[in-house]
């Protein structure tokens, strides 16, 4: 069963809006730890308009599960995850004020970069996953640069759900029995909800993490975040 890991940015928007700490990232972090998530997810931004760097070393204190920190690995992000020694950090190729993340990287031409940045990682005993979309080039590229796992840009996926479910999930379910094959563990985020998460997770065996925030959160207003959480987790099994 994959492992849930509850996205906290739209949480930190929140606590951003109005300049002072309510919602309490850290208190709701633990609390959703408590209601049954099995790991935090925050992706601090150049611009820190949700997550802060901060936020990384306060995280790390108080998160008992798994810390995935995920983020453009400029060297001030660098610097941050370096110190704070996080469970896992998820390399994401957004550019400087792009406002979501949208495709994976190209682990062809970024492959010397890469390599340089997992390395550093990896030397900090931090498991690293990239995001990547569901091609075997890019896949065989991934592990060429070192990376310990791949996280699915699922997107195209998410968009493609109502009118094909088969369709789209064919190529994520392909690529992740390649990258199994290949040794790369697998994670999964981006626009995964109650609707569509229980036919990904059973189409994809050898899934090892999903990371949800924008829709548990948002569900959350509805149900309340620990019904949510066993909602999720409901769908993963």
């Amino acid at each position: 069963m994959p492992r849930l890991s509850v996205n906290l940015n739209k949480v930190a928007l929140i606590r951003n809006s109005r300049g002072a700490n309510y919602p309490d990232l850290i208190r709701v972090a633990m609390d959703c730890e408590a209601f049954g998530a099995e790991g935090i997810t925050i992706h601090p931004r150049p611009d820190q308009r949700h997550a802060r760097y901060d936020d990384v070393a306060a995280l790390k204190e108080v998160v008992t599960t798994e810390l995935n920190i995920e983020g453009y690995p400029s060297e001030e992000f660098l610097s941050v995850v370096l110190a704070a020694r996080p469970d896992q950090v998820t390399l994401v190729p957004d550019e400087p004020g792009q406002l979501t993340s949208d495709h994976g990287w190209d682990t062809i031409k970024k492959a010397e970069e890469l390599k340089r940045i997992i390395s550093r990682l990896q030397e900090r005993g931090i498991r690293t996953s990239i995001f990547i979309d569901p091609d075997r080039a890019l896949l065989d590229g991934a592990q060429s640069v070192g990376t310990d796992r791949v996280e699915f840009y699922t997107g195209p996926y998410a968009k493609g759900y109502d009118e094909d479910r088969e369709a789209a999930v064919a190529p994520f379910a392909e690529a992740s029995r390649f990258a199994a094959e290949l040794g790369l563990g697998i994670n999964a985020g981006h626009d995964l909800n109650l609707h569509n998460l229980s036919f990904f997770a059973r189409n994809l065996p050898d899934l090892e993490e999903v990371s949800i925030g924008h829709a548990l959160i948002t569900d959350a207003l509805y149900h309340g975040l620990s019904n949510t959480i066993q909602l999720y987790l409901q769908r993963l099994k």
